[in-house]
């Protein structure tokens, strides 16, 4: 399968869908990570994209890492690539400029989960199932990012069992936007992605600036982070159309700047 094959990208009206398509399970190999991570630094820099959505084509979302892609540890610097190229994927997402929609299809485990972790606004069809199953394969990892969503009892009995938590439980947690019927998913996604495309391209790239780095701040310092991020807003050519559009009942025009 030809590289542009192996994760699928398509932009139509600021919305870029992103898909895992590495059949049976979408198991995450070198090149899927390469591929992820040159479709996010792109769409950092195309003005035809507002925002993402990451889904994965078939029923499951992802398996996790491919095992029969695993380094050689015996072979000087081939491990520490691998964990670097590891880094970097869930990195291109959470640093990607505009926000990235997980659209959860089927079982997200491992490295799977990590992915949808990455992602700011994450959804789930109701019969996925989530988990991070390295005990069970003689590694370990995933804490890292599984802190950002759960507490710590649910985050060290995943780590220590690989237990499989379905989705309705992480709605009830408070850790996804919804649990859908499988037909419902990619429409509400969708929906939610057309919202945020119809924002200021600039408003919502300092918006997820600012999620991104507020949580690494005192809360007086993170809020006077923001409040320069309005300062500079408050100057540009999208806001002064923001402001006459909500004054003229009409929708604005944005042009980013």
């Amino acid at each position: 399968m030809a590289s542009d094959d192996i994760v699928t990208f398509e932009v139509a009206d600021y919305i870029a869908v992103v898909t895992l398509n590495r059949p049976p399970v979408n198991a995450i190999n070198a090149a899927v990570r390469d591929r992820l991570i040159s479709i996010f630094d792109a769409i950092t820099d195309r003005d035809d994209i507002r925002v993402a959505v990451l889904t994965g084509n078939g029923k499951v979302f992802s398996a996790g890492a491919d095992l029969k892609d695993r380094p050689d540890p015996n072979t000087p610097g081939a491990y520490w690539h691998h964990n670097r190229l590891t880094r970097e994927t869930g990195n291109a997402i959470k640093e990607c400029a505009k926000p990235v929609i997980a659209a959860v299809n089927g079982a997200a485990l491992g490295a799977g989960f990590g992915l949808m972790a990455a992602c700011d606004i994450m959804l789930a069809a109701e019969d996925a199932v989530f988990g991070m199953p390295e005990i069970d394969v003689g590694l370990a990892g995933g804490a890292a990012m599984l802190n950002e969503l759960l507490g710590k009892s649910r985050v060290r009995r995943m780590m220590f069992t690989g237990m499989r938590v379905p989705a309705a439980e992480l709605y009830r947690l408070g850790v996804i936007e919804a649990a859908l019927p499988r037909d419902q998913l990619m429409p509400e996604a969708m929906k939610i992605a057309a919202e945020i495309a119809s924002k200021s391209p600039l408003g919502i790239k300092y918006a997820k600036h600012s999620c991104n780095f507020v949580t690494l701040m005192p809360p007086r310092d993170a809020y006077r982070f923001e409040q320069n991020f309005t300062y500079e807003l408050s100057k540009t050519e999208d806001a002064a159309e923001a402001r006459r559009a909500t004054l003229e009942k009409r929708k604005p025009v944005f042009k980013g700047r």
